[in-house]
């Protein structure tokens, strides 16, 4: 196994971070190699804003169910799905725009987890680690004004950056078996595997060095997928010109 597979796998999310600053020039540098992931069709449809400690970066925490790590990460970055420059750029030769369709908004998120995962491992090279916010998304109008998103714009994730003061476990992942078929979807011994798993990612919880918990995979699963899942998304998305066709 070479350093980049070995560095893939021994991802984690670190909420606790020294007091060490990183500097700009590093920061743009991952901006870069973010740059450089797959876009589709060469949309580039993905813009980051760098929030700074101070007023603007508390409040962000508190919509984000008041993470303390969101205020007090040396850096954070908020990664948008960005469809405004195009249209900018369709104005810039007199073209209209067709906007609101459907596989805009996915080829745009893509663009934007591919560009923010291409940012997190570069990271991780670097000793640095890393925290994924969705709950941006608990209070997206609020983040949107906040940050002052036009229309065709919409913040996907946070990431918070910094030099760990932690070293928790890896979590285990599923086994490949269950996520890597042959020629076609089957569900052939996905159940026995899930009982193996459930009993691997107990142990984990139980035993790792932080916030201990009774708690398999499936039964962590059934609680979240019986609560609704941010419903307010859907007319956000509309109004910023998203999912219209």
């Amino acid at each position: 196994m070479n350093d980049v597979i070995q560095l893939l796998q021994s991802h984690r999310s670190i909420r606790k971070f020294t007091d060490q600053g990183i500097e700009q020039s590093v920061v743009e540098e991952l901006i870069k190699a973010g740059q450089s992931a797959a876009t589709s069709s060469f949309i580039q449809a993905c813009t980051v804003i760098q929030v700074a400690k101070g007023e603007r970066r508390d409040r962000l925490a508190e919509l984000a169910n008041n993470q303390a790590y969101v205020a007090d990460a040396p850096v954070f970055l908020v990664f948008c799905a960005d469809m405004h420059r195009h249209k900018v750029a369709c104005e810039q030769h007199d073209a209209e725009m067709l906007s609101g369709f459907t596989e805009q908004f996915l080829t745009a998120s893509v663009d934007v987890a591919l560009f923010a995962q291409n940012v997190v491992v570069a990271a991780e090279s670097l000793g640095l680690g890393i925290c994924y916010i969705g709950a941006l998304r608990n209070k997206i109008d609020a983040v949107a004004d906040l940050l002052e998103l036009p229309e065709l714009v919409y913040p996907v994730f946070g990431l918070c950056l910094g030099y760990p003061a932690q070293d928790p476990e890896v979590k285990p992942r599923l086994p490949v078996s269950v996520v890597l078929k042959q020629e076609h979807y089957n569900e052939e011994g996905n159940s026995e595997s899930l009982v193996g798993y459930d009993a691997h990612v107990n142990a984990y919880y139980r035993s790792r060095s932080e916030t201990q918990k009774d708690l398999t995979w499936t039964g962590q699963i059934a609680g979240m997928l019986q609560k609704e899942a941010r419903p307010h998304m859907l007319k956000f998305l509309k109004e910023k010109g998203f999912l219209l066709r």
